[in-house]
């Protein structure tokens, strides 16, 4: 069996290498003469898996070890009775942790206290619905948006128009959808940017085509008083240096690059191969991920809540280093800055999630305890 995988699939050798050879390529170049003798296919986000990559290979089985499918022609798939695996909720808590890093650094820089911001989460699938439950374990005022899940289940969802309205912040979560009843594509375009609250925060961490970028950078050169972070572009690895210099934060795609999430997606589709194989699958991740470099924090009870909070967030993951990396390397050449952006991902450092880590505190503090179990942490 030839299995063919993009270069950065992590832990190909321990859950794959015994199915047969494995021939690794960049993802952004697998092309059909790569994939012309394989069997299975495993890509990430930057490979469009279509029929013109497929046709005119015996590729059985493609997995994806991302949440989105947008790069999937799962029309194709279909037809050509081809099974397909993605990795559902694989980086969702890498994807929270990015979130959180980039409200601490706002309310930073403008000095606000983050309680008594208004929170709207636009796409409450795995990623959205974590983020959810998290901002409600703080005691934060979150209001959600997801017409999909709304019809389906009734519920408090609101729409896009009360969450432009009545927001101080907006985390985009959506999958990328050019059409049908609910299409994401510019999701926020020039006229839903323009209804931006004075002072409001845009997050977006999802597809970069849900928000139309040459209407936000024209309106971030004429509002001073908004602020977006960034972590997909439109026309990515290719980046809007004007925007991209606009935005408070600017990150190459790597919101849910979490070693746990990337491992996890690894698992994920692995599991579905064996299901597709109709082998046992003996592999586990459980197994295969390291040990924690920070083991615990401790607090002491008496600690400031919103200082503790930054304190636990920010000793796993600061998205202020993954911004500075990126501008520096953005070139006005666009050859070299395609590259650059891909290498940043390529080569991103070893970074674990918030989820599951210990923190003890000295006495008692009901406040310290809820904050500790809203962020998924451990308290020992």
């Amino acid at each position: 069996m030839l299995i063919v995988a993009d270069e950065n699939i992590p832990l190909l050798d321990a859950f794959f290498a015994g199915f047969g050879e494995i021939r690794r390529y960049p993802g952004r170049s697998i092309d059909a003469q790569c994939v012309q003798d394989a069997d299975v296919l495993l890509v990430r986000s930057v490979t469009d898996v279509n029929r013109q990559l497929l046709q005119a290979s015996k590729v059985g089985f493609v997995g994806t070890c991302t949440i989105g499918t947008d790069h999937l022609d799962l029309d194709y798939f279909a037809e050509a009775g081809i099974r397909w695996s993605s990795a559902p909720g694989c980086n969702a808590r890498g994807v929270v942790d990015y979130v959180l890093g980039s409200l601490l650094t706002l309310a930073e820089l403008e000095g606000e206290n983050l309680a008594e911001r208004v929170y709207g989460v636009v796409g409450a699938g795995q990623v959205g619905e974590r983020l959810v439950r998290v901002l409600h374990g703080l005691g934060w005022k979150v209001l959600v948006c997801d017409p999909l899940r709304q019809a389906a289940e009734g519920g408090d969802f609101v729409s896009l128009d009360h969450v432009l309205e009545q927001c101080d912040v907006i985390s985009l979560h959506t999958p990328l959808q050019r059409g049908g009843e609910h299409p994401t594509w510019h999701l926020l375009g020039a006229p839903q940017l323009a209804r931006l609250r004075p002072g409001a925060w845009l997050i977006n961490a999802s597809r970069g085509p849900v928000v139309d970028n040459q209407a936000l950078r024209e309106l971030l050169l004429q509002r001073d008083d908004l602020h977006a972070v960034l972590d997909v572009w439109e026309g990515e690895p290719q980046v809007d240096l004007q925007l991209a210099d606009l935005c408070t934060l600017a990150t190459p795609h790597i919101a849910g690059y979490s070693l746990d999430g990337k491992q996890r997606g690894t698992a994920q589709i692995y599991q579905a191969f064996c299901q597709w194989r109709g082998v046992p699958a003996p592999v586990q991740l459980a197994d295969l991920l390291p040990e924690r470099d920070l083991v615990q924090i401790e607090l002491n009870a008496a600690s400031d809540p919103a200082l503790a909070l930054a304190t636990v967030c920010r000793a796993v993951y600061d998205p202020r280093r993954d911004d500075a990396d990126m501008r520096r390397s953005l070139s006005e050449d666009p050859i070299e800055q395609r590259a650059t952006f891909d290498l940043l991902r390529k080569h991103y450092p070893v970074r674990r999630e918030i989820e599951g880590l210990a923190v003890k505190v000295r006495g008692e503090s009901a406040q310290l305890a809820q904050m500790i179990s809203a962020l998924g942490a451990v308290l020992v």
